[in-house]
């Protein structure tokens, strides 16, 4: 065997190993029984395909410790179903080499096959609880984003002092928080659906105030004013974008609609409530 094939096979079996331990880590982890089964049965397949890899090459490799390690973190912060659909991303790449390598391997076009069969498997699993309150996610933060970015704009303007805006804009987030919290209660409650109105509530409200800090926090620093409201401005377009490749990836849609339209929203009002800052300030007088 070519020992540039060779190479590609052993890349392949530990990839293949690493898969494995990362799926037995999301397995135990996942507590619908049916889900954390399939997953179970997928990781025993990827070592399987090890095994196969190793026939091949005769060579004994260990997983990437650090990818096994990411993966769980990533589970643990977004939840399993982001880093499942990581996973599914990562072996559509493995499908081309497996593909490729099955002119020299006619097992790797076996793998490849099986390789299919999981990301099947795998959009079966999108049934995460917190994927059901992806709405209530999105009004928190949009919220946040769209009425804080241009309140913090336009008395950026308006006050200029750092500590007058950090405390409007504290109050003003929590007070806004508390309201979508209430508002999602009583609306969950009024639709009858499958979501629980006091889970909505908590993630309108939580997800509005995490939002809401995170903008807020460039103006307790000892800075520029206009270097906060450039801070703050970052900051926005960070959880847009965030928020934006979350929603891409488990809902395998593209990023660059959400992101940009949410992006135009955000600091479009932003910029016009600058603008009323600056009018504000310019025909009262306002000296703060």
């Amino acid at each position: 065997m070519d020992q540039a094939i060779k190479d590609r096979l052993i890349v392949a079996q530990r990839n293949e190993l690493t898969e494995y331990f990362i799926y037995r880590k999301l397995a135990h982890r996942c507590n619908d029984k049916n889900n954390a089964d399939i997953l179970r049965r997928i990781s025993d397949e990827e070592l399987e395909h090890h095994g196969i890899w190793k026939k091949h090459t005769g060579a004994v490799v260990k997983p990437y410790r650090f990818k096994i390690w990411l993966y769980n973190l990533i589970s643990r912060v977004f939840g399993i179903t982001f880093a499942i659909k990581l996973m599914e991303s990562g072996e559509e790449g493995a499908q081309v080499n497996y593909d490729d390598i099955s002119r020299f391997v006619p097992d790797a076009k076996a793998i490849m096959d099986d390789e299919h069969e999981h990301e099947q498997e795998l959009i079966a699993l999108i049934d995460e609880e917190r994927l059901r309150y992806t709405g209530a996610v999105v009004r928190g933060l949009n919220e946040a984003l769209v009425e804080l970015t241009g309140a913090l704009s336009g008395l950026t303007f308006a006050f200029q002092s750092e500590d007058i805006i950090a405390t409007i804009g504290v109050i003003t987030g929590l007070v806004m928080s508390l309201s979508l919290a209430g508002t999602e209660y009583l609306a969950t409650k009024a639709e009858d659906g499958n979501q629980r109105p006091l889970k909505a509530a908590v993630y309108t409200g939580f997800a509005n105030l995490l939002t809401v800090l995170f903008l807020v926090f460039p103006y307790f620093l000892p800075i520029n004013i206009y270097a906060s409201l450039g801070w703050m401005i970052t900051n926005a377009i960070i959880a847009i974008y965030i928020f934006n490749y979350y929603i891409s990836v488990t809902r395998e849609t593209s990023m660059r609609k959400g992101f940009f339209e949410m992006a135009f929203i955000s600091l479009g009002i932003a910029s016009i409530a600058f603008l009323v800052g600056f009018l504000a300030r310019t025909f009262w007088h306002i000296e703060i």
